[in-house]
């Protein structure tokens, strides 16, 4: 029987918009937080927090910022599943790209991205070299932090079966299943169902899609009784044609809408911390 509710991963800034692109995307501290907060309120239940630098808007590895955001964060919403991002698109040294891991006490993240492959986006490469994956998976282990396991196509999700094997991740195994990127898995029904197939044992995961894939893929997901990755780190528009500029609000209450329609709705932010096995509480 498929489940009544969903995973509802929001991604709000990502790396590549800027406020010359969208003026919609959050870029300071202070907009990132609201923009997470007004998603918790609308049904978001897992962030996947990506920092930028105040000064000049671009990514940044700096902890002191995540750490802001998650303070703000947590002042309300002390349950919410809050992820920090280890991508490999800028920074590719292990000191930069695990600071974030770092943070202690109630900052402390939840969980961390971890791309399962190198791979290349439509105008930079993600660089993510095994020894890369699996001491940021060590590490994760280690602070009791659980990998957001991000994967873009079939290989990826065999390095998980073999991380698995390593005794590098535990389960239950969260998933991010990205589909449409130039280079990867193509965002249609055959591509989502075969990565799904490929899944481990006690695996929960997400569907997104890349740019104008990303209802589709999303929809989809809630047909197949999974949950859903949304935000405007993977698109910045609302319609096909792309003429107009999308908020984060208008993502979620849209596919908010279709899941309704199917008798699906957000899982509370405890009930997510519960089926990921976070039993810790912060605050």
């Amino acid at each position: 029987m498929m489940d009544k509710h969903f995973i509802l991963n929001f991604t709000p800034t990502g790396m590549i918009p800027t406020k010359q692109m969208t003026p919609h995307v959050p870029v300071q501290p202070g907009e990132i937080i609201a923009e997470i907060c007004a998603a918790a309120e609308m049904g978001a239940n897992l962030i996947h927090i990506h920092a930028r630098d105040p000064k000049t808007g671009k990514p940044t590895f700096e902890k002191e910022i995540y750490g802001e955001i998650i303070a703000g964060v947590r002042a309300r919403y002390k349950d919410l599943v809050l992820g920090v991002s280890t991508s490999g698109r800028d920074f590719h040294e292990f000191e930069k790209r695990s600071a974030c891991l770092d943070l202690e006490g109630d900052l402390k993240p939840d969980m961390g991205s971890l791309t399962l492959s190198s791979l290349n986006f439509n105008k930079q490469a993600s660089i993510n070299a095994p020894d890369m994956i699996q001491a940021l998976a060590k590490k994760m282990l280690e602070r009791g932090i659980k990998p957001e396991l991000e994967a873009f196509d079939l290989g990826m999700i065999n390095y998980a079966h073999y991380l698995i094997h390593k005794g590098l991740i535990k389960p239950p195994y969260y998933f991010n299943l990205i589909l449409g990127n130039i280079a990867c898995a193509q965002a249609n029904l055959l591509s989502l169902g075969l990565m799904i197939k490929e899944l481990p044992p006690n695996s929960i995961w997400a569907a997104g899609g890349i740019g104008d894939w990303q209802l589709k893929m999303n929809a989809l997901a809630i047909v197949d009784g999974g949950g859903v990755r949304i935000g405007l780190e993977d698109n910045i528009y609302y319609d096909a044609d792309r003429t107009r500029l999308a908020s984060n609000a208008e993502l979620i209450l849209r596919i908010k809408s279709i899941a309704a329609s199917m008798g699906r709705e957000p899982y509370s932010h405890k009930a997510v911390r519960t089926l990921l096995g976070l039993d810790r509480t912060n605050g």
